[in-house]
Parts: C-alpha cells; structure tokens; sequence
C-alpha cells in the first residue's frame, strides 16, 4: 500500500505562505514581562557598536517561558535570542565562547518547543524575522518586506535576509501544486501532472529573478566584512577563535562545549524540496554518477550528502519530517521515464529542471562575488600585515586555516586511504561543489536535447586565450598566485572542507 500524500497542515505548512508561518511573525512579545528582552534586540546594533552587549546581557535576569502561549510568541522569542546569543558571541574583540544563563536557559528551552538548534538559524534570521509593510499586499513583494531584527541595522543586512524571504513566499504556491502532481501520477493523469510542470518551472523563474536581486541593496564587501561574521556558528571555528564551541551555561556547573554551524540557506526546506519532488540526487561532492543512477534506478532518493543531511537537523523540526514524508511518496521523475512517449510532459519536466539548475547557475554568480572574491581579498590583504596587527582582533574577517581535512567539496583520500594535501585557492572548492549540485539538477533529463542543454559550457569570449591565459578551475575568477590549502567559506565564515561543515549558502 502506498504511503499517504502530506497533508500540509499536520507539518505546519501553509498552502500560501508554504514554510513561513501562516500567522504572520510577532514585531513584539505582548507579555510585559519579556520587556528587557525586547529592549535589547531594539537597541542591539547601538549595544554592538559600543561594545556594551556583553555587560547589558550579562546584569539580566533569567527569565522563564512561562508566558510564552502561542506558536508566533515562541518563534519570536527563539528569534530575539538567537540575534542576543549571536551578538553577545561576536560583537567584542575576540569570540566569547560562553554565553550566560540569562540567554543560554531559556535559549535551550525554546530551541527544544520548536524542534530547532539554539542558535540562529535560517529560520530566526529570515522565516520568522519579517513583517509586511502593507497588510493588504503580497509578503512575496520584495518592496513590501521589512526586517523585525538586525545585528548592523545595515540596510544591506535587511535586504539580504528579505530577498530570501521572498522567495519563499513567491515559491510556496509550488508544494500544494507538486503534491497535486504527485496524486496525478499515482491515478496515471499525465495531463495535470504536465500542468503542474509547467506551472513549476514558470515559478521557478520568478524565483530566479527575485534572487539576482540581491545586488541591488546587498553591498558585498559591507555583507562579507560586517554581516557575515554574525551569523557564523561554533562548529570547526577555532581560527577564530572558538576550538571548542561555545558552553551554555545552565547554573549547573556541569555544562560541556557545543557546537553548532551558522546560519545557511542551506538550511531553507523549500529548495530541498523541489530536489525531492523532482527526483534530484546529489552525491558527495567528487563522486560521479554510478551506474545505477544512469539506468534510472531510485527516482526519489535519500540525498547521500553528509552536508544537505545535516542541514535538516537545523530546520524546524515539523518542516524536516515534512520532507522526509514527501521523500516517500516522490513519484515524478519515474512517472515521467515511464511515459517517454508523451512529449508535453517531458518536455514539461526537463523545463523544471532546466529552471533550477539556472536558479543554481545564479546563485554561483552571487556566491562568487559575495564570498568567493572578499575572501581571497581578506587572504591577500593578511599576508601583508604583520602578525602584531593580526592578533590585534581575531574575527571571522581575518580568520583562516591552513590545512584542513577532505571533506565537502572535495575527497582528498587516495586509493589507500590516506589525505592527499588539496591545494587551491580560497573558494575554488566551494565553487566545485555548487557546480556539481547544479549539473545533478540536469541529470534526471529525459529528453536529449536537454541533456545537451544542461550540460552545455558557457564560454567567455576571451577567456583563454595566448594573453588570458588558461582559466582554472572556477573560470573567470581572479586566481591568487600563491598556492593554499583549499577551505569553502560560507555566508558565516571560512571553514575547512569536512562533510559536517554548516554556513554554506546552498541552493
């Protein structure tokens, strides 16, 4: 018997507003005891920058959830302590890998009500920090979104977590639709399962043209140098300045390190999503595509990377068993290889996937330009300061390992199982591994042209030739003529490339 389609209410999920909450985020707790609380996050760019959060934080009191009552009260509350925790982590000259009780106790028990790690994640940065300018107006509307709270108050930092939050509104008319299409195949209705597909990639362009909208009020270097550095987590952090993690400390005298990543898009189950109702595998990064895969076998996967897996852990926990169910009953792509023949519906499932992948295609070019080049900017500007003045403030902009092992973006291991030492520029490898997640997104093609299509190079005019020179990997990148070991910086910092690195901003 075949498992039941998701029913979106019984995961939290509304059939408008898809994984925001489909009762709008809190601008403020109504209970007056939570007042300081609110207090803080009010003024927590001021406390920032004069370098008084720590000592404000630390003089309050510890405050019990008692009077949180409803869902929106305990997602605000998660969110205004996880901006607080991040804050109070980041905001002095060195890391604190501490943070007290006045955060840390009631963090923990919120974190465990809505199944969330208690740090800030994806969804207290973005799907529950927003509001809408005008009630009467689509929250898809990038110009009728506005941030509940910031660590810069930086119009940059608002318009970064909005533009994602736009997308998600924009695209969760897609998960009742995909749902529609999956009970189509079940009843072999290629007509609306064809329907569905041409409605999906038609959103998914939308999708696209809202994220190339970063650059219009996200400054990269203010976003890489200013913003990035709050959202980093305590996992593989010890270059700057967390070996251990951070303790939350409980009164109990007992507490131990933990470590948790930062905030990533990876972590937005929309986009999961549309891998699992598509059929889209995506394997450790270097891995090619086995010959099982070729013939079609398994067309609704569990995603074999350690990373995506990982990054479930860190969505709310309703939204993640969501996906799970949906992973399931996933049915389209094999529905489709069964039905070669009908020409409308594979060309309206190529099309899906033909949008995606340029979705993922945009992406590259933005995480280019926001992460990849700061970062071996940053690099270059550290080799030619002296180590007094590196000392002088260790911090996610001047933090970076040497050596690291194999892990996300590449697999350093040779056939005896030992490392290989991997060298290459800073990003180069971040870059391998959001090209390979962008060509799996073509793989389930039917059609041969579009296996052609998607797997077609772009080439630069220009590029390679006598006076350019041979482009490296990452192609049309300025490559650093001094060879490093090879790290992925994420939207929160730089890490090494293990497979349970976090921060990565992955679509």
């Amino acid at each position: 018997m075949l498992p039941p389609i998701p029913v979106l209410a019984e995961y939290g999920i509304s059939p408008t507003h898809g994984f925001l909450p489909e009762v709008l985020p809190l601008t403020r707790l109504p209970d007056p005891y939570y007042n300081k609380w609110e207090a803080i996050a009010a003024n927590l760019q001021a406390l920032i920058l004069s370098k008084r959060l720590r000592g404000v934080v630390d003089r309050l009191p510890v405050l019990d959830t008692i009077g949180l009552e409803h869902d929106a009260e305990w997602r605000r509350a998660y969110s205004l302590l996880s901006f607080m925790a991040h804050g109070y982590i980041w905001s002095g000259d060195s890391p604190s890998d501490r943070l007290p009780p006045s955060i840390s106790v009631p963090l923990l028990k919120i974190s465990e009500h809505l199944e969330v790690p208690p740090v800030a994640t994806y969804a207290a940065v973005c799907l529950w920090n927003f509001k809408p300018l005008f009630m009467d107006e689509d929250i898809d509307n990038l110009e009728n979104l506005a941030t509940l709270s910031t660590f810069t108050g930086a119009i940059d930092e608002s318009w970064f977590y909005l533009v994602s939050v736009a997308m998600e509104a924009r695209g969760a008319p897609i998960i009742p639709l995909m749902l529609t299409a999956i009970a189509a195949a079940r009843e072999g209705d290629a007509a609306t399962v064809t329907r569905c597909l041409h409605t999906f990639a038609e959103r998914l362009d939308d999708l696209t043209t809202l994220l190339v909208r970063m650059h219009e009020s996200c400054d990269p270097k203010i976003f890489y140098d200013r913003i990035r550095p709050f959202l980093a987590g305590s996992k593989n952090m010890a270059e700057a300045g967390l070996p251990h993690g951070v303790i939350y400390e409980d009164g109990s005298g007992k507490e131990e390190y933990r470590q948790y990543s930062g905030g990533s898009n990876a972590q937005s189950s929309l986009i999961q999503f549309f891998d699992l109702v598509l059929g889209i595998e995506h394997r450790p990064t270097g891995e090619k595509r086995g010959r099982s895969q070729e013939q079609g076998e398994g067309h609704a996967p569990a995603p074999k990377h350690n990373f995506l897996l990982e990054m479930r852990k860190y969505m709310p926990g309703p939204h993640a068993r969501f996906l799970e169910h949906v992973q399931s009953v996933a049915n389209i792509r094999e529905f489709v290889e069964e039905n070669r023949d009908d020409r409308p519906l594979c060309i309206a499932y190529d099309a899906s996937l033909a949008m995606l992948r340029a979705l993922r295609d945009k992406h590259i070019a933005i995480v280019t330009r926001y992460i990849v080049l700061p970062s071996r900017e940053v690099r270059t500007r550290s080799r030619s300061r002296s180590p007094e003045a590196i000392r002088r403030k260790v911090n996610l902009a001047t933090a970076s390992r040497q050596q690291g092992p194999p892990g996300i973006a590449l697999d350093t291991r040779n056939v005896d199982g030992k490392k290989d030492n991997l060298k290459g520029t800073g990003g180069t490898a971040l870059i391998s591994f959001l090209k390979q997640a962008r060509d799996e997104t073509g793989e389930p093609a039917v059609e041969a042209w579009a296996h052609r299509f998607m797997s077609r190079v772009i080439r630069t005019e220009g590029q390679g030739d006598f006076f350019a020179g041979k482009p490296e990997e990452g192609a049309g990148l300025q490559v650093a003529s001094q060879a490093e070991e090879a790290v992925v910086p994420g939207l929160a910092g730089s890490w090494t490339m293990d497979d349970d690195v976090g921060g990565i901003c992955y679509y």
